[in-house]
């Protein structure tokens, strides 16, 4: 009883504002806020460089609970040692000094781990690089926000008799201030004032308690300046900071709920990209012309429906490349979209020349369908969430709607991002799954590409109809896509992979195509960095 009474003096006789338990409830609410509000940027962080797969969700809730466990663990323990508060609110200062480094620092990190793996390992880079930048990035401030509910159960327990309301009562606070850590990054400051400035809100709530408990006790004045000052320099230098900091010709950066979003110009095309940094998501060529991609590809299916000038539903509108092609060339009698993100939709009519006659609809593709009676001519599959096709949009059951919004002789066609040759690759689940709803399945490779284009129907008479429409094509640029489809299109021959609702593991299948596609991409670079070094590999 005699040490209980001298830790009970060491905390009520010096902080008396510790006496005033609301000020500890407070301070744990907001740590757990905090707590949230990082989780939800660090997705957002690493999503241009790793995606915002379940993969890469999963790596950074792991790592953050590793982080917490650790710091109850420790907090705890330095709690009994050492009682004094100042101890933890100094912890405080400094994790709110971290948080708000990272939008200053973190992508550089991202950048410095990616470069140094590359060359290290030779399969799961991208779930090595991501766990690896978010045990640097993350770990430590969560750790010193870990120790704040043995600290505080510490200062706040009198007596036994009342010591279950008052752990319930702290638990309870830290429970409510992560609901709205959850909520608020998400709906709120996110889509408002982007990642960056959601880390420098949430670090000045954690440097501000602090900053109180020190100025109310008189303690020590060294952290709370050095703190403020460091907090300072990271406003000023993170605030408007861009993920993709190499690049010189960007229109717009920006997020929304689902996204980072890039619009990035060229000499010739304006190009959105989505999370991952680098892809066409949307392209619109200066000149009006075809892509060269996958959309021209994706023109043979009107043909093959028999119905060129039928009506067409793209799932997964983007910024409307593929439906202003089909627009152009075949004058379709109605055109609607799906996007899921408003923030593209808005990018479309800004930057993509969106015509307002194309009907968009905010919603996702396959809850859509559900919703509406309409069938159609051609269904454009094209929904992608950052690497691969959602979940929800790869099984049987999702096919089978589509199949059933297609009018007789409808054709569906999807864009495969990940062409690979690997056997049970995501490419061959997707049309294996698709090959056991529909009857008659051809696909084509997209020249220099990874792409491939897949065609279904349950019309035989499909390439009969594609062939006797190219015939009569005298537009030369459109002759010229459907040739090049025609040339390469195969009848897929279905085997035995199959993805349901209740099992489409399409991100894990996902991140071993670009696994793939990333070593082999380096072959020339690691051999050159065998030859001639860094040194060699900075020249080229």
């Amino acid at each position: 009883m005699e040490n209980v009474d001298v830790e009970k003096e060491a905390i009520s006789g010096r902080q008396g504002i510790l006496r005033n338990k609301y000020y500890l409830y407070l301070t744990e609410f907001f740590a757990g806020m905090s707590v949230m509000a990082v989780e939800l940027g660090a997705s957002r962080l690493l999503a241009p460089y790793f995606s915002s797969s379940q993969i890469v969700w999963t790596i950074i809730i792991g790592t953050i609970m590793i982080a917490m466990a650790l710091g109850n663990i420790w907090g705890g323990r330095s709690a009994d040692k050492n009682p004094n508060p100042d101890r933890l609110y100094v912890r405080m200062i400094i994790a709110a000094v971290w948080i708000a480094a990272i939008p200053v620092l973190g992508k550089f990190v991202i950048i410095g781990i990616s470069a140094a793996l590359v060359f290290a390992i030779s399969s799961n880079f991208l779930i090595w690089a991501a766990f690896l930048a978010c045990m640097v990035i993350f770990v430590f401030p969560l750790f010193l926000l870990g120790t704040v509910t043995p600290s505080l159960v510490k200062y706040t327990v009198d007596s036994l008799d009342d010591s279950g309301k008052t752990v319930g009562s702290l638990n309870a606070f830290n429970t409510i201030g992560s609901i709205i850590g959850t909520f608020v990054p998400t709906f709120v400051t996110i889509p408002a004032v982007g990642t960056s400035i959601t880390f420098l809100i949430f670090a000045g709530i954690l440097l501000l308690l602090a900053l109180v408990y020190f100025v109310s006790t008189r303690g020590k004045k060294k952290p709370c300046v050095i703190g403020g000052i460091l907090f300072l320099i990271c406003c000023v230098t993170g605030a408007s900071g861009s993920f993709a900091f190499w690049e010189k010709n960007l229109l717009y950066e920006g997020e929304s709920i689902y996204n980072y979003l890039q619009v990035k110009e060229t000499e010739d095309s304006v190009i959105l990209s989505t999370n991952v940094l680098f892809g066409v998501q949307s392209i619109m060529k200066k000149d009006g012309g075809a892509t060269g991609m996958y959309y021209d590809y994706a023109m043979a299916a009107p043909m093959m429906s028999g119905k060129a000038d039928g009506s067409l539903l793209v799932l997964g509108m983007g910024t409307g490349t593929y439906a202003k092609q089909c627009e152009y060339y075949y004058h379709p009698a109605s055109i609607e979209g799906v996007e899921i993100d408003q923030k593209i939709t808005d990018l479309a009519g800004e930057y993509f020349e969106l015509p307002e006659s194309i009907e968009v609809t905010t919603y996702d593709g396959r809850s859509y369908l559900a919703a509406v009676q309409e069938t159609y001519d051609v269904i454009m599959v094209d929904a992608y969430q950052d690497i691969t096709i959602p979940f929800q949009m790869s099984s049987v059951e999702f096919f089978t709607l589509v199949r059933e919004h297609l009018n007789e002789n409808g054709v569906m066609v999807v864009n495969m991002n990940m062409h690979s040759n690997t056997e049970g690759n995501i490419n061959e689940y997707l049309a294996d799954t698709i090959a056991a709803v529909f009857d008659y399945v051809y696909t084509v490779d997209v020249a220099g590409t990874t792409n491939r284009e897949l065609f279904a129907t349950q019309n035989p008479e499909a390439l009969s109809l594609f062939e006797a429409g190219r015939s009569m094509v005298e537009e030369p640029e459109l002759q010229e896509m459907l040739r090049r489809v025609s040339e390469g299109l195969v009848p897929y021959e279905k085997g035995n992979y199959l993805l349901t609702d209740d099992k489409a593991p399409v991100e894990l299948l996902g991140m071993q195509v670009i696994d793939d596609l990333i070593q082999r991409e380096l072959v020339y670079y690691k051999d050159l960095f065998k030859r001639e070094g860094i040194q060699g590999l900075l020249q080229e």
